[in-house]
């Protein structure tokens, strides 16, 4: 694949997919520097006409980052913040391995009261989805409403989720980004379109010195650690643990019953969740408002446009 200029250089082609016709925003790269010494990274834009700073964050899922968001806020035409999820694109990775939504939610958190002037529609997807409820419950300062997208706690990690795993549990480094392209298009990730993973697989790598290619997100780490734990024994036993699994536990049902704010669930026809799923999230959340929509698990990526409509419509 050619490489691009910048990471803002598809940003012309992203809002054609998005049918933005006006200027295209500022696109900036934030960096946040944590007490712990690690950084929290972020993506602003900021439409030319805009007066106000974001009133929208979008926290992605496990293995993708904050790009993953381009073309639905492209769509949107709003200002927005798009946050990557410690150990996820520039933010960096935990020492301890633990990606689950209580421990990441105090840096995303941090990372709104510095990015933004009040209260955010927060939207998460997957992993971003439990972080965001999370936020929630534990700021409600910082949520005026909750958009979780294709996710509910608990879920079976050996369902659709299972697939990811199996994907990052490939090799962790590369000759080339084709190669990588190449793998998400045999798993049938991306949708079939090669220019549009070849996208994605830009924005989630990053070429070493030595000039091989590797996942800028510790979760293809740990994944390959994890299916091949039996011959990895110097490896911290946190790296051989099952990190999909951990991010699917069920306590994010405690935290959804303590957000404050209204709650939409958005689940993909083709994603993660089933009908059992969607039905305890009811029984869990009555008042909860849950939309459909046609599409994968990246609903973001599938349908942009559609779920721009509804975070536009909140």
């Amino acid at each position: 694949m050619t490489e691009p200029e910048n990471e803002f250089s598809f940003l012309p082609a992203q809002a054609s997919d998005a049918g933005a016709t006006g200027p295209l925003p500022r696109a900036e790269r934030l960096s946040l520097a944590l007490a712990d010494g690690r950084t929290l990274s972020a993506l602003r834009y900021t439409p030319v006409t805009a007066t106000t700073g974001p009133a929208i964050t979008f926290l992605h899922g496990a293995g993708l980052n904050a790009h993953t968001w381009d073309t639905t806020i492209l769509a949107l035409g709003l200002p927005a913040l798009a946050i990557d999820l410690p150990g996820h694109g520039d933010s960096s990775w935990r020492d301890d391995a633990a990606y689950v939504a209580r421990v990441l939610a105090p840096d995303v958190a941090a990372g709104i009261r510095a990015w933004t002037d009040g209260p955010q529609v927060l939207v998460g997807h997957s992993l971003g989805g439990l972080t965001a409820a999370a936020v929630a419950a534990s700021a409600p300062d910082l949520v005026r409403d909750l958009v979780v997208v294709d996710i509910t706690p608990g879920i079976d990690p050996n369902g659709g989720a299972a697939q990811l795993r199996a994907f990052f549990a490939g090799p962790t480094d590369w000759a080339s980004r084709d190669e990588v392209v190449d793998r998400a298009l045999a798993f049938g990730l991306g949708g079939g379109a090669r220019e549009k993973v070849a996208r994605g697989v830009f924005f989630n790598t990053r070429i070493r010195p030595d000039g091989r290619v590797e996942w800028k997100h510790h979760f293809a780490r740990l994944a390959h650690d994890a299916a091949h734990a039996g011959g990895l024994s110097d490896s911290p036993r946190a790296e051989r643990t099952d990190a999909v699994a951990a991010v699917l536990g069920t306590t994010g049902w405690e935290d959804l019953a303590a957000v404050t704010a209204p709650i939409a669930l958005v689940r993909a026809e083709r994603g993660f969740l089933t009908d059992d799923d969607e039905q305890q999230f009811r029984a869990h959340l009555p008042a909860a408002r849950i939309v459909r929509m046609d599409a994968g698990h990246n609903v973001q990526e599938d349908q942009p446009r559609t779920l721009a409509a509804l975070v536009q419509s909140i």
